[in-house]
C-alpha cells in the first residue's frame, strides 16, 4: 500500500516535539538528525522507507535518562510504544514489526543483533549522532548534566586506569564513543563514520596538548 510519509512525518515530528525528552543530547534536533542520516543511508542502501522512517522518528519515543537502571530497555519500551502509537494512528500494519525490530536493535546498551536491512539503518544513523563534532558536543552536554568532570585529574585519557563514565566525561571516550567506527553496517555510515572518528582523535589529541 503506497502512503504519503511527508504527512507522516509532520505527525511524527509533532509527538516528538511534544514530548519531554531524557536529557538535553536526545531532544528532537537529535532525531531530525538521525532521520535525515537515515533517509540518506536508506537510499544510499535500498531499504524500506515506510519502516526506516518511522523507526528513525520514533526511535526515542520514550524517554529514558542515562543513569536509569531501565536504560538497557529504553528501546524495547520505545519499540512497544512506538507500536502502539502506529496502531492508533493507523499506520499499515504490515510494517509494524519491523519497525518495532529497528527500533529495539538501535540502542547500543541493548547489544540486540540486527536482523534486517532496515534495522542497520536506523542502528547506523543512530550511531553516527554520537560520534564526531555532534559526538563531542553530546557527550559534553550529558556528562555537564550529570554532574561528572570533564576529566580525570590524574589521568585524562585512560592510559594507566579502566576507563569509567562516572569518572569523567572524557571517559565515555574510552567506554563507548570510539569503538563504535567498527559496529557501522551500511557502506555509506562506513565512509562517513571513518571521518569523524578522525575528528574525534584529533579533539583528544588537542585537549590532550593544552591540559597536560
Amino acid at each position: 500500500m503506497s502512503i504519503d510519509l511527508q504527512q507522516w512525518e509532520q505527525r511524527f515530528a509533532e509527538y516528538i516535539g511534544a514530548m519531554e525528552h531524557a536529557d538535553d543530547a536526545h531532544d528532537i534536533e537529535h532525531v531530525k538528525r538521525v532521520v535525515h542520516s537515515a533517509k540518506a543511508f536508506a537510499e544510499a542502501e535500498g531499504a524500506d522507507m515506510q519502516v526506516v522512517i518511522p523507526a528513525a522518528w520514533l526511535h526515542d519515543c520514550v524517554a529514558v535518562a542515562k543513569d536509569s537502571p531501565l536504560r538497557k530497555k529504553a528501546s524495547g519500551l520505545a519499540a512497544e510504544k512506538a507500536a502502539e502509537l502506529l496502531q492508533d494512528w493507523g499506520y499499515p500494519t504490515d510494517k509494524l514489526d519491523a519497525i518495532k525490530h529497528a527500533i529495539e536493535a538501535h540502542s547500543f546498551s541493548a547489544n540486540i543483533p540486527t536482523r534486517s536491512l532496515e534495522a542497520q539503518v536506523v542502528q547506523d544513523a543512530d550511531r553516527m549522532d554520537g560520534i564526531g563534532a555532534i559526538g563531542v558536543v553530546r557527550a559534553l552536554l550529558v556528562g555537564a548534566q550529570m554532574g561528572n568532570p570533564l576529566y580525570h585529574a590524574e589521568d585524562p585519557f585512560c592510559e594507566h586506569r579502566p576507563a569509567d563514565d562516572s569518572a569523567s566525561i572524557i571517559d565515555h571516550f574510552y567506554t563507548k564513543l570510539l569503538k563504535l567506527k567498527d559496529s557501522f553496517h551500511t557502506d555509506a555510515a562506513r565512509v562517513e563514520a571513518s571521518s569523524r572518528h578522525a575528528f574525534m582523535q584529533r579533539f583528544l589529541q588537542q585537549l590532550g596538548h593544552e591540559v597536560l
